[in-house]
């Protein structure tokens, strides 16, 4: 003898606002990698100052690489693009 299960209801599910992950080429756009090269750059033109005795230029450079150029180039973000005026989607134009 088969045992039935009892059936329920369907129960509607609620959709759950999902949150967009960003592709991983879309993390860093060029800005990005530019301003990161250019902290890079400034980071070993301080550490060549450094190990030449420069005792001003070295620890004004290290800190604008580290503190300023890295950090604006990881949150930097690009601009966002307006939509077009023209430009409606079909089931707005009914």
């Amino acid at each position: 003898m088969a045992k039935l299960k009892a059936q329920k209801a369907p129960q509607k599910q609620e959709k759950k606002p999902q949150l967009k992950k960003p592709k991983v080429g879309e993390l860093f756009t060029s800005r990005n990698r530019t301003l990161f090269a250019i902290g890079i750059v400034v980071m070993l033109i301080g550490y060549i100052a450094l190990d030449m005795g420069s005792i001003t230029l070295a620890p004004i450079l290290l800190v604008a690489a580290y503190c300023v150029i890295i950090p604006i180039a990881i949150v930097a973000r690009g601009k966002k693009r307006p939509k077009k005026l023209g430009t409606k989607k079909k089931a707005e134009v009914s």
